[in-house]
């Protein structure tokens, strides 16, 4: 960075001064340069310069003993030591040069010429170093607070919107509306970037209407092409960073298109040539926005990033069924007990039970998949409300082709854009089916629970691999930890559905407000129920092992036995047998063997499991 008449000048204009009266303080200063690892200034020293880093980077750390924590990292442009133009106290922070730096700084002594000469353009100067003093006070409080990580501060630019100027950090991409929206809606501290595949999905919009509007002549190629490059950037991850605004949010996602709008203006800006901030050059609502609507981009970006989401968990779910499948092929000759209502029922595999549940799994990534093709039908070209005004002819069947041809999801232009725009019923259809899926996955859990119970005690019919102690105070006790903690997903999905329910009815008239909280549970819960399928599979599924003779104990003690042996000792002996066993303890097989009623061999060749889990050859 250079103190040029420029930079000077722009300074002069955020400032309220004349330029020449802030050149002329500027020029009374000098160039310092620090080594790599070289100190500025150290805590509770006295303040002795006001400096602007020119080059290089400079932490404030605070703490001067053993442990001490960067507060800040300042970048090119920004100011330090602004506490010299306001009082005598000392340094509050140490600053360090990580990697050495340049700062050009003002004594003291000439700052205190400067007031007593020229008294106007001084506490001009100090209202606006103490603007800057009071931001980076909010973001050391952040850092203390463990909210985020040290600060980037640098020097600023001054943006405007329709309802007055703001201040905006240089280095970064958004814009005056992200601010406003930052500071409106401090509520969850989840940000449009937790979410990499929305972010994604604002890109393509953003890239498809792009070309669409570079293909029909509403905006010039040059534009088009810088804010297509800027989109394919995002893409590939980049300024992922700068998607700050937080998922709950009113104005039916107006700031969450904003924040895309003014990210990829900012940084088509650069690729044309021009400077973060120079929107005459290319503007965020008139360009990047161009043809556009919050109310059909924003919820086109949630479809596709449901899309992109529901991909990566069907694929997470299609795991868990293998190993599931893979559990009901080794314990295909486990004979066990059924159980309905917690009671005895009949002889069943091992097998077959975990079979069943890889075929609720299936079930869920059916019922998943069909509900994602709903999602394809979108509303780009709606604007406000379904008109399509301030769009041009032809614009909504060519949009949602080129949205197609680049993200490689097979939307569709929406038959009714009116009603596209304003009713939700698609979303209601894909929480409740996360629903279900949720619901079959807890039933699992629920089972995995109760068949390794134990292990001296319960039914410990399987033992679930052990990943970590299970108690403070039992020694020894191994809890079913990833059953738990699946489940407990599956009650946040469940839940959540109730609350898309009621979103997705607040819709009136013409636009539904309460998008953001649909578009926060339908990402969450689907990268809930991606990491939910993934742990159980990786940390549970796989590791369970039979345990065989507990099995078949329970089968040969099992009162219910008598139903499998019933068609070959008729219904009168078999209840016999039952009764004499509950009243005495005794096994039925045993049983069955002293009466002479069925010889050993007899017996065990009707519990194979292959005779007792089918039904009965004639």
């Amino acid at each position: 960075m250079n103190l040029d008449q420029e930079t000077i000048s722009a300074a002069a204009r955020t400032m309220g001064i004349a330029a020449e009266d802030l050149a002329a303080v500027v020029k009374q200063g000098s160039v310092v340069t620090y080594e790599s690892g070289g100190y500025l200034f150290h805590e509770s020293t006295p303040r002795l310069w006001l400096g602007i880093v020119l080059d290089g980077e400079v932490e404030l750390q605070r703490g001067a003993q053993a442990r001490s924590v960067i507060l800040a990292t300042l970048k090119p442009g920004a100011i330090l030591c602004e506490g010299v133009m306001l009082d005598d106290s000392p340094h509050a922070t140490s600053a360090t040069a990580p990697r050495g730096a340049a700062v050009w700084q003002i004594t003291r002594g000439t700052l205190d010429k400067i007031r007593a000469e020229k008294p106007d353009v001084y506490y001009r100067i100090a209202g606006r170093v103490a603007a800057r003093l009071s931001d980076r006070i909010g973001l050391a409080a952040g850092r203390i607070a463990g909210e985020h990580g040290p600060a980037e501060v640098s020097a600023v630019r001054r943006e405007h919107d329709s309802l007055g100027e703001r201040d905006v950090p240089d280095h970064a991409y958004y814009g005056v509306q992200t601010i406003r929206g930052v500071e409106n809606f401090p509520l969850s501290g989840i940000h449009l970037y937790h979410f990499r595949h929305f972010v994604n999905g604002l890109a393509l919009v953003k890239k498809a209407a792009a070309l669409a509007n570079g293909g029909l002549g509403v905006l010039d190629l040059p534009k088009a092409e810088a804010i297509v490059k800027a989109c394919d950037e995002i893409l590939t991850g980049k300024l992922h960073d700068q998607f700050v605004i937080d998922m709950f949010q009113g104005g039916a996602g107006t700031s969450t298109n904003m924040n895309a709008n003014e990210v990829i203006a900012n940084r088509a800006l650069e690729i044309l040539g021009h400077k973060k901030g120079e929107y005459e050059h290319l503007h965020p609502n008139d360009h990047v926005n161009c043809s556009q609507s919050t109310n059909d981009a924003y919820p086109t970006a949630i479809k596709l990033g449901v899309i992109l989401t529901l991909q990566d968990t069907l694929s997470a779910l299609r795991e868990l069924r293998t190993a599931l499948e893979a559990k009901a092929k080794e314990f295909a000759d486990v004979l066990k007990m059924g159980r309905t209502e917690n009671q005895d029922a009949v002889p069943m595999t091992l097998g077959q039970e975990f079979g069943a549940y890889a075929v609720m799994i299936g079930d869920g990534i059916r019922h998943l998949k069909h509900a994602g093709t709903e999602f394809l039908a979108i509303n780009m070209g709606a604007t406000a409300i379904g008109t399509g005004l301030n769009s041009p002819p032809g614009y909504a069947a060519l949009c949602t082709q080129r949205l197609a041809e680049v993200s490689g999801i097979p939307v569709t232009l929406a038959g009714d854009l009116v009603e596209a725009t304003q009713d939700s019923g698609e979303f209601v259809l894909m929480s409740s089916t996360m629903k279900t899926a949720a619901v079959q996955l807890s039933k699992i859990c629920n089972d995995l629970r109760w068949l390794s119970s134990g292990p001296r005690c319960g039914l410990y019919e399987i033992k679930l691999p052990p990943m970590q102690p299970g108690s403070s105070i039992m020694p020894g006790k191994v809890n079913p930890v990833v059953p738990e903690v699946v489940s407990q997903i599956c009650f946040q999905i469940i839940g959540a559905d109730v609350t898309v329910s009621m979103a997705a009815e607040a819709s009136e008239l013409e636009l539904n407000m309460a998008e953001p909280v649909i578009a926060f549970n339908l990402l969450f819960g689907l990268t809930l129920l991606r990491n939910a399928a993934i742990i159980l599979h990786s940390r549970c599924i796989a590791g369970i092992e039979a345990n065989r003779e507990r099995c078949l104990e329970y089968v040969h003690n099992s009162i219910g036995l008598v139903t499998a042996l019933n068609p070959v000792l008729g219904y009168e002996r078999s209840a016999s047998i039952a009764k004499e066993a509950l009243k005495t303890g005794g096994s039925v097989y045993d049983l069955v063997l002293q009466k002479g009623w069925l010889s050993k061999e007899q017996l065990d060749e009707l519990l194979k499991p292959e005779n007792m889990t089918h039904p009965r050859q004639v």
